[in-house]
């Protein structure tokens, strides 16, 4: 009976399962999400990426570098080269090279770096002066373009192009503005309030020169017709991007994606310290202050008087301890003449009357020498231990 209700209850249990089983795949809905993560590394580090893959994608041939080393290796001709980032650290010597190579029929295109100063009549970017155009804020423009109120983006930077009824929209940063003062430019384009690209002939090439490079970084340049606009001043060319990558320095990437196992690497090395800065053998114990002895801290005293006072005042405490000792001898002994105290001196200790005179006349005051020293202490206590 036990038997026959444990196959029902398995029975049983078994049937429900299933049933649920089918009731939750006829419920279920399968669907698809899509997870954003952000740019890849290789966006992150490149920020004209994009650039590079829409250029090559209208069959165009395109490399970047991080710097002019690359520039003797470059044929000029049919060849566009992009300056686009910071270039403060550009040499006059590297100028020169880069101007040659656009007038032996290279297309050079860069941003301009640098505002116009009046006072000192140049600006702090050199490549700019020396095609001799100008950079200023938008804002400082004395005179107002015609007809700004009439114009429906005043924001954006319109190219105008022959045969075309409507221009194409760029998206310059339009708080900068380009002079040509010479006269020197064949084409431009502006926006409402200011003139943010300009193009010249020079030798065989020619030279483009605009106010920013935001509007072909990721995202902005798939707004308005910017990729268009990249395309059409590198058309039928092989195009090089110069601009810096600055990538992560190795601490930083092990810092963000190995924290633990850098605090292993320093506990480890904490430990290595440790390790070999252990004393080696027992503790050496402490000297006991009972071993200090008379003879020690006599030799201490005199040592701190010598450096405190001086020969003279050593030589002068044995002195005065010889005359009180002569006083108690011989009674009367401070009233006689100094050589008669010398003979007195000499007949009570035993010593001639040389050796007396040396060692009780007056020390002198500039210091004299260790071995003379000694030498008259010796004397001076010889004389006080006869008494």
């Amino acid at each position: 009976m036990s038997r026959r209700r444990g196959a029902i209850t398995v029975a049983l249990l078994a049937v429900l399962v299933a049933a649920l089983g089918v009731y939750l795949y006829l419920k279920a809905t399968p669907y698809q999400e899509k997870i954003d993560r952000g740019p890849s590394p290789e966006a992150r580090a490149n920020p004209y990426l994009a650039a590079e893959l829409f250029l090559r994608k209208q069959g165009l041939n395109v490399d970047h570098a991080n710097g002019l080393e690359i520039l003797p290796s470059l044929d000029p001709h049919q060849h566009s080269l992009l300056l686009l980032e910071d270039r403060s650290n550009m040499s006059p010597r590297q100028i020169d090279q880069v101007l040659n190579w656009t007038r032996a029929g290279g297309r050079l295109l860069f941003v301009a770096g640098s505002l116009w100063d009046e006072k000192l009549g140049h600006s702090d970017d050199l490549l700019l002066d020396r095609v001799q155009l100008r950079q200023s804020l938008s804002k400082d423009l004395k005179e107002q373009p015609p007809n700004v109120g009439e114009d429906p983006y005043p924001q954006l930077t319109k190219l105008y192009l022959e045969d075309e009824d409507a221009p194409a929209y760029a998206g310059f940063d339009t708080a900068f503005h380009l002079e040509d003062p010479n006269n020197l430019a064949q084409a431009w384009a502006n926006s409402a309030m200011a003139t943010h690209m300009m193009q010249l002939d020079y030798g065989l090439g020619s030279i483009v020169v605009v106010t920013d490079a935001d509007l072909w970084k990721t995202p902005a340049i798939d707004r308005y017709d910017n990729a268009w606009l990249l395309w059409y001043l590198t058309a039928e060319t092989q195009v090089t991007l110069i601009f810096n990558t600055d990538h992560d320095s190795l601490p930083t990437l092990l810092l963000r994606y190995f924290p633990q196992a850098l605090v292993a690497l320093l506990a480890l090395i904490g430990l290595g310290f440790w390790h070999f800065g252990m004393r080696q053998g027992p503790l050496l114990e402490p000297a006991p202050k009972a071993r200090r002895q008379l003879q020690e801290h006599l030799r201490a005293s005199a040592d701190f008087l010598m450096r405190r006072n001086g020969q003279t005042d050593l030589l002068q405490a044995l002195q005065q301890d010889i005359l009180r000792r002569l006083r108690r001898r011989h009674p009367g002994f401070e009233r006689l003449g100094v050589a008669e105290q010398w003979l007195v001196l000499a007949r009570l200790t035993g010593h001639p009357t040389r050796v007396i005179n040396q060692a009780m006349s007056p020390p002198p005051k500039q210091r004299i020498s260790s071995v003379e020293f000694s030498r008259q202490v010796a004397n001076l206590q010889s004389l006080r231990n006869a008494l």
